[in-house]
């Protein structure tokens, strides 16, 4: 490993940092670049990206170095780097608070948290011990005070947030402002994944209003079988994930569609599909003269590998940000990569204006 380390700690050892962490060990360990769209960001390789710290409250993750854990149940991701060196890191118990959605206790163990039932650790004090220097939030959708919790932690040990979560952090002035004071940068909301179903809506809804087409409804429907699906069964849950889905996609139509027209969001749990997601999007609206359109796709992908192909770019981009005090490229970055960022942007234009800060064009695969 180089001089040059991004020292990282993650709450919610699930099947996103699974993903992650088995794409840090892939890309770092060998010379295969499939999916990884910068090689090279500000000096920075996934080689250079280090997990310091890790938190969960799962009684088969707590206790175990992080290397094992990410394969433990629920998790049930693709596996595509199966041999991770031991990091020394052992994932320790945080505060559950809202963590755990009540309905999921009706469910196999195999399927959903088990909960770690000993003490929890002072977060604060981990974090500051083990240098990290961003900490990224996966929590279950609908954590909300777990997220707060956790937010302020890193309030207190200095460390920045990336929030990856439709819980509304990134976006909220009060939040934005508590990390401003304290020279900290905040990025989120709620990870877009490389082709996921909400960058893919985005994209046809703009499609639509650039060929002059009036959009008149729309509906994106999601199912799959991972502990994400199985949680938000819970309609009380899925309420910030629902509002930061369609503001994504709605921010991207130009014409006015009432809300009667648009459905977009979590739609049901079925175990098979394990992290394999399958979306469903349908786009129906006026040509010219009024003749009409109707545009169906089906999407089918793993999740959280989709998630984070992302978030190794996030991550780094975070980096370049923090050394160079850049607080305008936080926005930036948060339009780039999150479904209910500070600033909407289209796709294209956040784009853009990161590729001007990736020094070697040669990164662009």
């Amino acid at each position: 490993m180089s001089e040059k380390q991004i020292k990282l700690a993650i709450c919610g050892i699930g099947n996103c940092a699974s993903s992650l962490i088995q794409g840090i060990s892939r890309f770092s360990t060998s010379g295969e670049l499939t999916g990884l769209k910068y090689r090279v960001i500000n000096g920075y390789k996934l080689s250079d990206v280090q997990i310091v710290a890790a938190f969960d409250i799962d009684n088969r993750k707590v206790g175990k170095d992080v290397s094992e854990a990410i394969f433990e149940s629920p998790n049930n991701t693709l596996i595509f780097q199966d041999k991770i060196e031991k990091m020394g890191v052992i994932v320790q118990k945080g505060p559950t608070l809202d963590g755990i959605a009540p309905h999921t206790g009706n469910f196999p163990e195999n399927q959903r948290i088990v909960e770690y039932k000993g003490p929890d650790v002072d977060v604060v004090s981990v974090l500051r011990e083990s240098g990290a220097e961003i900490f990224i939030n996966y929590l279950p959708v609908g954590s909300q005070v777990a997220t707060e919790f956790y937010a302020n932690a890193c309030l207190e040990a200095g460390v920045h947030f990336i929030n990856a979560i439709p819980v509304f952090i990134a976006s909220d002035e009060k939040w934005r402002k508590k990390f401003s004071d304290k020279g900290l940068c905040l990025i989120g909301d709620d990870i877009k994944s490389q082709v996921g179903a909400t960058i893919v809506h985005r994209l046809l809804s703009r499609l639509f209003n650039k060929r002059g087409v009036d959009i008149e409804k729309t509906y994106q429907l999601n199912v799959g079988g991972n502990t994400d699906f199985l949680n938000m069964k819970d309609n009380a849950r899925i309420i910030s994930k629902k509002v930061s889905k369609t503001q994504s996609v709605r921010s991207q139509i130009s014409s006015q569609i009432s809300d009667d027209n648009v459905h977009i969001g979590p739609s049901d749990y079925v175990p098979w599909l394990k992290d394999n997601k399958v979306a469903f999007i349908r786009l129906e609206g006026f040509l010219f003269g009024g003749a009409p359109i109707e545009l169906d796709v089906r999407l089918s992908v793993e999740d959280s590998p989709n998630s984070a192909g992302v978030m190794v770019d996030v991550i780094r981009f975070m980096k370049l940000a923090i050394e160079n005090k850049n607080y305008d490229l936080v926005d930036i970055v948060s339009a780039y990569g999150f479904k209910s960022p500070r600033t909407q942007m289209s796709d294209e234009d956040s784009w853009s204006i990161l590729e001007k800060y990736v020094k070697n064009n040669d990164n662009i695969l």
